[in-house]
Parts: structure tokens; sequence; C-alpha cells
């Protein structure tokens, strides 16, 4: 159990895919999918291992120079409605995160978003679960002009909360993801939806790892 002291931290924010939603899997195989149709064949693994980050970055480092801007964004918004149409009647929040959500919003902490993911797969997660108002930032790929692993993301999101790095958890699932919380001075809890711990080794800054949410608790002094 991992236990976070009340009077410790400012803000605690979240990455949305693979920590809030166990739904990393769902975004590979719709990778794999249109990569596939794209011409690109890869094994659910190679997804895995290299398909990360935010889409226009990664069609553009898979197919150098093939494609222009409007069709990149083209396919990077159909991989995004084949991952809404294979996991829309599975979309739920992970066990426990609700009645966490519930204590931040208690012990007054102020709680963010800060998803890699474009703007519509933010919106079909949190509007499908009508969770928007848990949140007082919301940030997704299109308030970025750089993707994970570097912290713009995080700094951005504790500049609106007027927060400092050293006061601020991140919880995430992803080796890239944790790299951007360390790169932005911030503690961080990890999800292993995705990854497992050994994968982080290399990684400072980490509270622990959790399986799900029924395993941290605020602790009030």
């Amino acid at each position: 159990m991992i236990n976070l002291e009340q009077d410790r931290y400012q803000a605690f924010i979240f990455d949305m895919d693979g920590t809030m939603v166990d739904n990393m899997m769902v975004h590979h195989h719709a990778w794999q999918q249109k990569l596939m149709e794209m011409g690109l064949q890869m094994t659910i693994e190679e997804v895995m291992e290299k398909v990360h980050g935010i889409n226009e970055e990664i069609i553009k480092g898979l197919f150098p120079w093939r494609y222009t801007d409007a069709e990149v964004k083209r396919y990077a918004a159909e991989k995004e409605i084949r991952y809404q149409e294979l996991y829309k009647d599975s979309l739920q929040l992970i066990e426990g995160l609700p009645d966490f959500l519930r204590k931040i919003r208690e012990c007054g902490i102020p709680i963010a978003v800060g998803s890699a993911a474009p703007p519509e797969n933010v919106d079909f997660v949190l509007d499908n679960l009508n969770i928007r108002t848990s949140f007082e930032v919301i940030l997704h790929s299109g308030d970025v002009t750089k993707g994970k692993p570097n912290p713009e993301i995080y700094t951005k999101i504790m500049d609106k909360l007027n927060v400092s790095a050293d006061a601020t958890v991140i919880f995430e699932d992803s080796v890239v993801g944790a790299k951007a919380a360390e790169n932005a001075g911030c503690e961080m809890v990890i999800v292993t939806t995705t990854h497992q711990p050994h994968e982080f080794e290399s990684i400072n800054n980490i509270i622990g790892f959790i399986d799900d949410f029924n395993e941290i608790k605020i602790k009030e002094i």
C-alpha cells in the first residue's frame, strides 16, 4: 500500500491512456491494423515497443517524407476512430480510481489530466465516463508542441495550477511518460497496466508501483 501524505502535495496529475483506463492494448491493436492498411507489417510486440507518443509524430517517424501533412492528419484521425470502435463497449476507469479521485477532491488537492492522446480521445474517455468536472486542468496532444518524454505538458499544467514540481505527483504507466515526469522534476506513481517495474530501473523519483488504485490512499495528517 502506498500512502501519500495530504499536506505534502499541492497537485496530482494523471496521464490518461494506461493510467486512468486500461486501454493500451486496444491502442496497440488499432495501430497494428492501421499500419497494415498503410503497408507496414508490424507484430503486436513491435507496435508495443516502437509506437509511442503523438500520432502525427509516430506516422512521420515510421513513414518519413511519404505523406503530406494533410494525409498524416487524416491517417492519425482514422487510427483514433478505429481505437474508439474497438474500445467503446469496454470503457471503464481502472479499479479503485473513482474512489481515489473522490478522496483527492475531499482533501482539496487540485487534479489534472496530462495526456499525449489527441483531444477527441480525451473527450471520448472523460465525457463517456462523466468525469470531466473532476479535473481543474485538462491538457492533450493539441496543447503542446513536444510530446513525452519532453516534460512540456506537465510543466504547463503546473504553471496553470501555480504549483511546484517538488509538491506534485504524476501518475503514469509508460516508460516514456515516466521520463517526462522525471524531466519535469516530479515524483511519480507507476500503474503497471502496460510495463513491469524492472523497465523503469533507469528512472528516478518513483514513489512506487500499483496494479490498481485500491493500492494507494491519501494519508490525512
